[in-house]
C-alpha cells in the first residue's frame, strides 16, 4: 500500500511539473504551482522530514505562490504581455532543464554507499546546544552564519521591491486591498486571525525540540496579517513607520549582536556560552518570527502605493 501511495505521490508530481511548463494561462499555472507545493510537502513527509515539509508548503507551497499571483494580477492589470516565446527559445529551456535534471539524477546515483553523513557527530553534540530538535541546532548553532545570510536576504529583498515605488509616494503604504471584498474574504479575515496566531506561535516555541521553527512560524503569522489588510479590516502600514522597520532589523540585529558577543563570552563569532546556548537561540528565533512575517508580508504587498500619512 505504501508503495502505491509513494508511486501516486510521482505521477502526481510529474503531471503537475509537466502542466504548469506547458500551461499557457499564467493564472492556471500558478495554482497548479500551489497545488505542486504543497503534495510536494507531503512528499518530505513521507521522507521523514516533517521541516523541510513545512517550510516547502509555508514557503514554497504557499509564499512563493502568493507572490506570483500578486505578479500575475499586476501585469493583467497593466495590459503588459510578453510575446510567446519562440520554438527555439522552448527547445533550448527543454534542453536545459533535461541537462540539469540529468546532472542532478547522476550526482544522487553515483554516490557511495553509504553516503557520507555528519549526522552522528551533530547528533552526539545536540546537547551542548539544549535542542532537541537537530534541525534547529544545524540553522542556528552548526551553520548559523548560513541562517543569518539569509535573514539578511530576505531583507535585501524588500529594499528592492520598494525601491520600485515612485519618488512621490517614497515611505508611503502599499496596496493590497481589492475594488470589492468578497464575502468570505472578510468572514475569514475576522474569524481566522486569533487561530492563525496561536498556531504560528506555537510553531515558533516547539521548533527548538520538535518539527517547527522561525520560518514556518513568520510565514503562518504572515498570511493572517495579509488576510486582515485585503479585507480591509487594517490598512498597510507605511514602509517608513519606525515600528514596521524595527520589526524588519530587530531579528538580524539581534542574531548579529549575539554573534558578536561570542567573542566575548564564547569561543568566537556565532558561539553561544556554555548552558546559555538555548534561551539565545530561542531569543533570536522570536526576534526573526517576527522580522519574517513582516518582510513575507510586505513583499506580498508590495512598494508604496499612497503617499505616507503626516
Amino acid at each position: 500500500m505504501t508503495l502505491l501511495l509513494d508511486l501516486a505521490l510521482v505521477a502526481w508530481l510529474l503531471g503537475l511539473a509537466a502542466y504548469v511548463v506547458a500551461q499557457p494561462d499564467e493564472r492556471s499555472a500558478i495554482i497548479a504551482f500551489l497545488a505542486f507545493g504543497l503534495l510536494l510537502g507531503l512528499v518530505w513527509v513521507r521522507l521523514a522530514a516533517p521541516d523541510v515539509a513545512l517550510t516547502e508548503i509555508a514557503i514554497g507551497g504557499g509564499g512563493t505562490g502568493i507572490l506570483l499571483l500578486r505578479a500575475e494580477a499586476a501585469l493583467r492589470g497593466r495590459g503588459k504581455h510578453e510575446e510567446a516565446m519562440t520554438r527555439a527559445g522552448k527547445l533550448a529551456v527543454a534542453v536545459g532543464c533535461a541537462a540539469i535534471s540529468a546532472g542532478l539524477a547522476f550526482a544522487v546515483l553515483t554516490l557511495s554507499a553509504p553516503a557520507p553523513t555528519l549526522a552522528p557527530p551533530a547528533s552526539e553534540a545536540l546537547g551542548t546546544t539544549g535542542l532537541g530538535n537537530p534541525v534547529t541546532a544545524v540553522l542556528l548553532a552548526y551553520r548559523a552564519l548560513d541562517t543569518l545570510l539569509e535573514k539578511v536576504v530576505v531583507l535585501l529583498a524588500l529594499i528592492g521591491v520598494w525601491s520600485l515605488a515612485p519618488d512621490g509616494v517614497w515611505g508611503g503604504a502599499p496596496e493590497v486591498k481589492p475594488a470589492a471584498v468578497p464575502g468570505p474574504l472578510a468572514y475569514l479575515a475576522r474569524i481566522l486571525p486569533p487561530f492563525g496566531i496561536v498556531i504560528g506561535v506555537y510553531m515558533f516555541w516547539v521548533g527548538a525540540d520538535a518539527p517547527g521553527g522561525t520560518f514556518q512560524a513568520g510565514t503562518v503569522l504572515a498570511a493572517m496579517w495579509l488576510l486582515v489588510m485585503m479585507a480591509g479590516l487594517r490598512p498597510p502600514p507605511d514602509t517608513a513607520r519606525p515600528l514596521l522597520r524595527l520589526a524588519l532589523t530587530g531579528g538580524p540585529a539581534l542574531f548579529l549582536a549575539i554573534a558578536f558577543l561570542g567573542f566575548a563570552v564564547a569561543d568566537g563569532f556565532l558561539a553561544y556560552p556554555k548552558g546559555l546556548a538555548k534561551p539565545l537561540i530561542v531569543a533570536i528565533e522570536a526576534a526573526l518570527t517576527l522580522s519574517v512575517a513582516a518582510a513575507l508580508a510586505m513583499l506580498v504587498a508590495g512598494p508604496a502605493r499612497k503617499a505616507p500619512t503626516r
